[in-house]
């Protein structure tokens, strides 16, 4: 089997199994300060896939909190999963716990999940109306890139609305 799914084998010295988690690191000259980690969730055995790249000019919650949130929205992650813990995920990812708490309380403050003292970090149920909020946000900054596109090409509000009428009428 692949780790990570880049070509790498489980006995190249990138590969490494610590714990309870089985991860890959990769800090090789093509991927330099690149960590792929595999999480394995508790309860199915399937894993999740938390990306931290400490090149990109995105801060490490961020991406954490980005990831969840996308694998929660998509369904990867499903209503009342068990979350990695906050201090375990911080070892694993060899990042400080104050920045995966920081990930998991911007979460649970989007209501994305939610915390049993004690017992740990849950996905919590989808709120249809937070999710198409989520959508309408999506929407919106898609239109304003359309704007700013269509200002460049000096196009016409009604050449966009023509456009959006043509794509509309295509779906149909």
């Amino acid at each position: 089997m692949r780790a990570g799914g880049l070509g790498l084998m489980p006995d190249t010295p990138c590969f490494k199994f610590i714990g309870r988690y089985d991860f890959s690191v990769l800090d090789i000259d093509i991927w330099p300060k690149l960590y792929i980690i595999n999480i394995y969730r508790f309860n199915r055995g399937e894993k999740v896939n938390i990306l931290i790249d400490n090149r990109s000019g995105t801060p490490i919650y961020d991406q954490i909190y980005s990831q969840i949130k996308s694998q929660i929205i998509s369904g990867a992650l499903e209503q009342d999963e068990l979350l990695p813990s906050i201090r375990g995920l911080a070892k694993d990812l060899r990042i400080s716990f104050i920045t995966t708490k920081r990930a998991y309380e911007e979460l649970e403050k989007e209501g994305f999940i939610y915390t049993l003292p004690a017992k740990g970090c849950y996905v919590a149920p989808k709120n249809t109306e937070l999710l198409r909020e989520e959508n309408l946000k999506k929407i919106e900054a898609h239109i304003d890139e359309i704007v700013r596109l269509a200002a460049s090409c000096n196009l016409s509000r009604q050449d966009i609305i023509d456009m959006v009428h043509f794509s509309l009428e295509e779906q149909v």
